[in-house]
């Protein structure tokens, strides 16, 4: 049993969210499946009761205005960064990716990091017209209540995403945890409520059925969602009924493409982080790459020396910087794609089999190379620590490579010359092009999907937008 290894810290931050003794469902450490807590499993009636508490927060919350909204988010930041470690300890056993690197402590890092950017972003009124007979102005006004729906790969930092700009706007907001990771979340939103007004951020553990009544709900205003394209699909089919506003993160298929003349030793590092942050569990994780044949070798062997040098294991040890796959339903889709590129003739540089010396669900780095466009490894998203190799002799069939699948949340260009590599990036179907590096995020620069991968923006002025209603005073 796990719990008796948890810090004092960790534990007191556990009893809070915890369901009692005997009750709840059980959730177990990822690398080494031994039970951390149990999560309560709260009902529909659960949600409707939390929507409603919102709802009547929500003017009183919209009332204090920007300037001490955003004094409170701040606060916010502060009472996370003073349990970061015990939050990171309990978020590296519930998901599984290790303390250091760019995984557990980088995302509460991230966390407080994002609340503060927010609470600093000034959306002011903007003045349409003044001529001397015609005054107008845009404004933006809160929504009301906001319901987030979060995902397992990213969920604390995912969460702040939802709920940062949605608070800073004047908007209440109730939280669906993913049914795989909801321990962490809970507890970071305990620990804001700890200078919170009440009922303005609320937490609900439960499942499916909760998840489709929070995007349904007649009450609920605005709805935010990160995960696959497949449930977004849903969501958009339940919230009709009350023509709820939509931002969706949906999933992706990332490409990368590597331009003639580019240094294979030189990107290497940013390649491999760029595909394996967090184990390959990212939605703009680098999923495909395009490389022209003239360094094709070298970009491989450079992959391979990074992959051979990174250690992996159980997210607690210091040493490691990545972890197991968090859940089962994942491992089984990582194996079957590797097990159908084998059988398709591809060739594995690295990995290729489950690590079972390491735990249940460790998958090591597998590079796959001679893959080709029509395999399912390269058409379908992995969702982890799995990169498919695809040479190419013809940039426009490589950008036509890139643009064929219906999805477009990230992609990137790797080159030694950044005009050309702009031209090749302008002509890539998707929300963000990387130059040089992938799957950077930044608070002030927007982010979001085209086609498969969802719509709306987040982060910055156009995030705060996005969790708004804009009004027209005219006159």
């Amino acid at each position: 049993m796990s719990e008796a290894a948890l810090s004092p810290d960790e534990a007191a931050l556990l009893d809070r969210v915890q369901a009692p003794e005997g009750q709840g469902r059980e959730i177990l450490d990822a690398a080494t499946r031994e039970v951390i807590g149990r999560a309560p499993v709260q009902t529909v009636a659960d949600l409707d009761d939390a929507i409603a508490r919102a709802k009547a927060a929500q003017p009183g919350w919209e009332a204090l205005g920007h300037q001490k909204r955003s004094d409170l988010l701040l606060q916010a930041a502060d009472a996370i960064d003073a349990r970061a470690e015990a939050l990171a300890r309990l978020l590296s056993r519930e998901q599984g990716k290790p303390l250091n690197g760019p995984n557990a402590r980088f995302e509460l890092g991230a966390c407080s990091a994002w609340l503060r950017a927010t609470a600093a972003t000034v959306l002011e009124p903007e003045v349409l017209v003044d001529d001397g007979e015609t005054h107008a102005e845009l404004h933006y006004k809160a929504i009301g209540v906001v319901g987030a729906i979060g995902p397992w790969n990213w969920p604390l930092m995912i969460a702040i995403w939802q709920i940062a700009p949605s608070l800073r706007m004047g908007n209440t907001v109730v939280v669906k945890p993913s049914e795989y990771t909801p321990l962490s979340v809970l507890a970071m939103i305990s620990v804001m409520n700890e200078v919170l007004p009440p009922d303005v951020l609320i937490g609900v553990s439960g499942d499916r059925e909760v998840g489709a009544r929070l995007a349904a709900h007649p009450d609920v205003d605005k709805v935010m969602f990160t995960g696959s394209t497949a449930t977004g699909r849903k969501i958009i089919e339940s919230s009709a009924g009350n023509l709820a506003r939509l931002t969706l993160e949906l999933g992706g298929n990332d490409a990368g493409i590597v331009l003639p003349g580019t240094d294979p030793k030189a990107i290497a590092q940013d390649l491999f982080w760029g595909a394996f942050i967090n184990t390959g569990q990212t939605c703009a994780a680098l999923k495909r790459l395009y490389v022209h044949d003239s360094i094709y070798d070298d970009v491989v062997d450079a992959l391979k020396e990074v992959a051979e040098q990174t250690p992996m294991g159980v997210g607690l040890s210091e040493d490691n910087v990545l972890g197991p796959l968090q859940n089962t339903q994942q491992f089984d889709i990582v194996n079957r794609l590797v097990d159908d590129a084998k059988a398709r003739g591809a060739r594995i540089v690295t990995g290729g089999a489950p690590a079972p010396e390491l735990g249940e669900l460790f998958y090591p780095i597998t590079l796959i190379a001679d893959a080709t466009d029509g395999m399912a490894v390269v058409d379908e998203e992995q969702f982890g620590p799995v990169l498919p190799i695809v040479k190419y002799s013809d940039v426009e069939d490589a950008i036509a490579s890139a643009n064929r699948l219906d999805v477009g949340l990230g992609g990137s260009v790797w080159g030694p010359d950044r005009d050309e590599a702009r031209k090749v990036a302008a002509r890539i179907q998707s929300g963000t092009v990387w130059i040089n590096s992938h799957g950077g995020v930044h608070p002030m620069i927007p982010f979001g999907g085209v086609k498969g991968s969802g719509y709306g923006l987040e982060f910055g002025v156009e995030g705060l937008k996005s969790v708004a209603v804009p009004q027209i005073i005219n006159g």
